[in-house]
């Protein structure tokens, strides 16, 4: 018994050192995510919604989605530039507060025109706060703790997400979708009127000032434009979690909206509870950033496989735990990837693309998905995902061979 309770406290130190050493400006602005994300429940069920409640096609969500991404596209482009001129801490504020009054309007559309238009608005807004938040992030992260501060940021991204979608299935089986943007709109409302008070930026410190005397564009550096163009292909096979498969799970499998929401929440269960051990375990190994996107990405393909296998909840229990484990590998190495590299030019333009690769993810994954399952069903779709994360595979390998002499990456 001496022996259990000494590893349970050893585990448990260890778990907590994790979280030594990140800046109090790191703790504040994972605080205001969670909050922003608790109330994001309406994005998994945004496919559902649209084809239950308002009974669109699946050729009509496939375009909608699409808006989505070109909305996040737009979003992340001006977010950074806007970023560069104005501040971080501007950008921020602005877009929490304005995409929380604009997700409550969401629910009063309901022909495909305006749906499309205000989910594009929508997304303008609400992604101009990733690459503003990524430059807070990093001016506030000393340089040795920039993977585990963005992990903290994705640890409150995903508690949020845990609780969110559990919440969110039994709101609308008990009431109805409107509940869901009402919680959204206000979250990210409240998530503004936090930053204001507890993140100003008279207040703050620059932890990290290493400044290029020579910056270069992004867009002219090689490396960076093949990384982007992997993590676009990641987005189109990671983002099917959003939009296809809780579709899947209805259609292919016949779960019930709230058993769905229990099976997203498994997602940010996972990732509360492992990524931050996991990412501090890998941060002390001599592997390179670009082959643990490598190994993260063959995660992502392999989950795919067992929803191939049978509909049987077990192997769809097994792809999601991969997936999870896929996607907590790939995010906070490509984002450190990108934050180390933006240090060659301007910080907000290398975090615009980095937003902007996943924004165009947005724009084919959801519309693709949707397509490939009307006109040849679930198991093609899984299928053409898996060939398509295996190419970025490919790409990454290549990458790794052409910056094998850059021990940064």
């Amino acid at each position: 018994m001496k022996v259990f309770n000494s590893f349970n406290s050893t585990l448990g130190q260890t778990y907590l050192n994790t979280f030594k050493g990140l800046s109090k400006e790191v703790w504040w602005l994972s605080l205001i995510t969670l909050i922003n994300r608790a109330g994001t429940m309406v994005i998994p069920f945004l496919s559902l919604y649209l084809t239950t409640d308002l009974n669109f096609s699946l050729d009509d969500v496939a375009w909608i989605m699409s808006a989505f991404g070109f909305g996040s596209l737009v979003g992340s482009w001006f977010g950074g530039k806007l970023t560069d001129k104005i501040g971080y801490y501007k950008v921020m504020y602005f877009s929490l507060i304005l995409s929380g009054l604009l997700f409550i309007g969401m629910q009063y559309l309901e022909t495909f025109a305006l749906i499309s238009i205000g989910i594009f608005v929508l997304m303008a807004v609400a992604d101009m706060f990733r690459p503003a938040m990524f430059v807070a992030l990093n001016a506030y992260s000393k340089p040795e703790n920039k993977t585990r501060s963005i992990t903290l940021i994705r640890l409150a991204i995903n508690l949020g997400f845990s609780a969110g979608p559990a919440i969110g299935g039994l709101i609308i089986t008990t009431m109805d979708y409107n509940g869901l943007f009402w919680i959204d709109g206000i979250s990210c409302m409240i998530a503004g009127v936090v930053l204001l008070n507890v993140l100003h930026p008279k207040k703050s410190k620059t932890l990290d000032n290493e400044i290029s005397l020579n910056p270069k564009s992004a867009y002219t550096d090689k490396f960076f434009i093949i990384f982007l163009l992997t993590m676009v292909i990641f987005g189109i096979v990671f983002l099917q979690l959003i939009s296809t498969i809780p579709y899947f799970y209805k259609e292919g499998v016949g779960l019930s909206e709230f058993e769905i929401g229990l099976l997203m929440a498994l997602n940010g269960i996972l990732i509360f509870t492992f990524e931050m051990p996991l990412i501090y375990w890998l941060e002390n190994k001599t592997h390179t950033k670009i082959g643990l996107l490598a190994f993260g990405l063959g995660l992502t393909c392999l989950s795919f496989l067992f929803l191939i296998m049978d509909p049987w909840l077990g192997f769809v229990v097994i792809g999601m735990v991969l997936l999870t484990f896929g996607e907590m590998i790939v995010f906070p190495f490509s984002n450190s990837f990108a934050l180390v590299r933006a240090k060659r030019g301007l910080k907000g333009e290398y975090m615009a693309l980095y937003s902007i690769a996943f924004s165009i993810s947005h724009i084919f994954a959801h519309n693709l998905g949707f397509h490939l399952i009307d006109a040849y069903g679930f198991i093609k779709t899984w299928s053409f995902m898996i060939i398509l994360g295996l190419f970025g595979l490919g790409l990454l390998i290549y990458l790794k061979s052409q910056m094998k002499s850059q021990n940064n990456y």
